[in-house]
């Protein structure tokens, strides 16, 4: 057993030396733990901001007029003029995501007592805007209206009042959700690329040889490459969350680091030991790509990072349980989103720890197999 682990930690050893030594790869690890977590953070947004608004006023009305200058900073651009003509071509171009058509004698209806229409054309192609954006339309088409009337609220007429909490999240700051998942993305992306390169390497290198005549078991070098490449992805994404995360994104971390960091560990065993197995399927680095790209695709989407798993349909929600992703994914919203402890968080570690240990086995037998084709 002792000598064991001492030939694992040699073995190590030089696969950070040849990790170190890989200059595009460092560098990839650095901008994917840095400046990728924080442009996407800020680049990407839940909420509806800028969204571009056209307005063809028939009315040029006092209440037009008080309408069109509702619609404000920061969530809507400064609305701009536009013709019946224009407005179709302008949404086929993407310049403007909403048109609003007030129509004429609009106000001198409202004052009549009639209930003319304000149509909004919208781009759903823009499906986050266009969602959210016709609710903040409606709710600010309403509020000036009753102002208008000098009307109270619809909600103060209400014989109850909802109140809403938001939890963990109180002003619902996309960054905050997106900079966190996208740790985890990079986490899964980096560990299969650098373990799967790593065995690539020996091979198109010729070191494989090397190995083999050396005193060592296929699970030896397996592990080395697991621990060595899983050690530095874990340094880097400790120093991500408080650097970049907390301190630069200045989001919260409302539970334990330690508890996450294991979570990460474990999930990092688990995504190493995938890297292995599917680099045992590839004979070289461009088929390896080939094969990791699906299979990270297929991990990310069905993890929960982008969309709820509760949202997809019932037979993919049973499927994905199995994904070590999708755990992982439920186990670092729980610790660092709403301080979640060990008695919440254990089946999550548990199911991490058991999928990392299947995909160890079947690669730890494929390696062996090719070793031997090697030999």
């Amino acid at each position: 057993m002792w000598q064991w682990i001492r030939n694992v930690s040699r073995l190590a050893m030089k696969e950070l030396r040849s990790l170190f030594g890989d200059a595009p790869l460092m560098a990839l690890i650095f901008f994917a733990f840095t400046i990728a977590i924080y442009s996407t953070a800020k680049g990407v947004k839940a909420e509806v901001a800028n969204a571009s608004v056209a307005i063809i006023d028939g009315d040029h009305s006092a209440l037009s007029r008080r309408l069109r200058d509702a619609i404000r900073a920061p969530y809507f651009k400064a609305p701009v003029d536009i013709t019946q003509q224009e407005a179709g071509p302008a949404l086929d171009r993407s310049d403007v995501i909403f048109v609003i058509d007030i129509p004429p004698r609009f106000e001198a209806d409202v004052l009549g007592g009639r209930t003319p229409a304000i149509q909004v054309t919208v781009d759903a192609t823009a499906m986050t805007q266009a969602g959210l954006g016709v609710v903040y339309l409606n709710q600010i088409f309403l509020k000036e209206l009753l102002d208008f009337f000098h009307q109270k609220s619809i909600e103060s007429l209400l014989p109850a009042q909802p109140v809403i909490h938001f939890l963990f999240n109180p002003n619902n700051q996309s960054h905050w959700f997106t900079s966190v998942m996208q740790i985890v993305i990079n986490v899964t992306v980096l560990a299969i690329i650098l373990v799967g390169a790593a065995v690539i390497r020996e091979r198109e290198h010729g070191t494989i040889e090397h190995l083999l005549v050396m005193p060592v078991r296929p699970s030896e070098i397996a592990m080395a490459k697991i621990l060595a490449n899983g050690g530095v992805i874990l340094l880097a994404v400790m120093l991500s969350l408080w650097l970049v995360v907390h301190l630069w994104l200045q989001v919260p971390l409302a539970g334990s680091v330690g508890l996450f960091l294991l979570g990460t560990s474990l999930y990092l065993f688990a995504v190493t030991a995938l890297g292995i197995l599917l680099a045992t399927a590839a004979s070289s680095m461009p088929q390896f790509g080939l094969l990791a790209a699906p299979v990270y695709v297929v991990l990310y989407l069905l993890s929960g990072a982008a969309t709820p798993v509760e949202s997809m349909p019932q037979w993919i929600q049973t499927i994905v349980q199995v994904s070590p992703t999708t755990q992982f994914v439920k186990l670092t919203q729980s610790v660092l989103y709403r301080g979640a402890g060990l008695d919440i968080v254990w089946p999550q570690l548990l199911a991490v720890a058991a999928t990392g240990v299947c995909f160890l086995v079947i690669a730890l037998t494929r390696f062996r197999s090719m070793l031997a084709r090697q030999g």
